[in-house]
């Protein structure tokens, strides 16, 4: 039987209040964290993601009772990212209910954090954040050290940015991709940068490219406009798991409604 693939609403907040951007400006007000957790809890999520998105460029810790408060009310799988640096980060948020952390800026800047993070907590309790970029290119001759792809009659690459999409690496995503999957990462979640709320769709080139070279779970986001573009992110992108946020929040289509879409395209789903 075909695993079922997952749907995951991903609450961004920044000082206890969900918001929503454009690719990642553009910042508007979707709602309290807690209410949306527990009302997506209800409404049949496969599981929750909650990204405080200010935590590492305002250069602070997560908002831990928010953590404690959101973990009170979901029966779900919740995963949290955002400021954490250390192990004791990790502890501390796991211990106040999360199920698994998301690291993306600490894991660039240190990868010993995965390393180490697998080895105390397990593989499934790790998940590395890519935000990536296209970055294109003239000819895929002249680029070293870059997994270039070809689409239609361009070529480009995808470059990792870090502090919630404010500072460029220079890392190729999909080389960064490989690296964190042998360092002990239990799961992607890749956001397209170009897509992230446009709601035009996935990068399913981008989402594809990781797909087919990587053997660990990768959670599509950024681009989700309607229940086509998440069947297209799992029939086209090979992903294990469709990020949404835009059109959940506010409630645009309801994720029963999305599953129904699902199953009915032919993605298995668990209802």
């Amino acid at each position: 039987m075909p695993l079922t693939k997952r749907i995951i609403p991903c609450l961004d907040v920044t000082n206890n209040r969900v918001v929503k951007g454009t690719k990642f400006i553009d910042i508007k007000d979707a709602g309290d964290a807690i209410e949306l957790a527990r009302f997506y809890d209800e409404e049949g999520a496969d599981e929750l993601i909650f990204l405080d998105i200010t935590a590492s460029s305002d250069k602070r810790k997560i908002l831990r009772e928010l953590v404690e408060k959101t973990g009170e009310q979901v029966f779900i799988p919740f995963t949290v990212g955002g400021g954490l640096r250390t192990i004791k980060d990790i502890k501390e948020i796991l211990r106040a209910g999360a199920d698994k952390v998301s690291l993306n800026t600490a894991a660039v800047q240190n990868s010993e954090l995965i390393i180490e993070g697998a080895k105390i907590f397990g593989s499934q309790c790790v998940v590395t954040a890519i935000d990536a970029k296209r970055v294109y290119v003239a000819s895929p001759e002249k680029v070293q050290n870059r997994v270039v792809v070809e689409i239609g009659n361009q070529y480009c690459w995808w470059e990792v940015y870090i502090n919630g999409g404010r500072t460029p690496t220079g890392k190729d995503a999909i080389l960064w991709g490989e690296e964190v999957a042998n360092l002990g990462s239990g799961e992607i979640l890749l956001t397209s940068m170009d897509c992230d709320g446009t709601k035009k769709g996935y990068d399913l080139e981008l989402t594809n490219a990781f797909s087919k070279r990587l053997d660990i779970p990768i959670i599509a986001s950024g681009g989700a406009g309607n229940p086509q573009h998440i069947i297209d992110s799992f029939k086209i992108g090979k992903a294990d798991a469709a990020l949404a946020a835009s059109i959940f929040h506010y409630n645009e289509y309801p994720i029963k409604m999305v599953k129904k879409e699902c199953i009915k395209a032919g993605v298995p789903m668990r209802m």
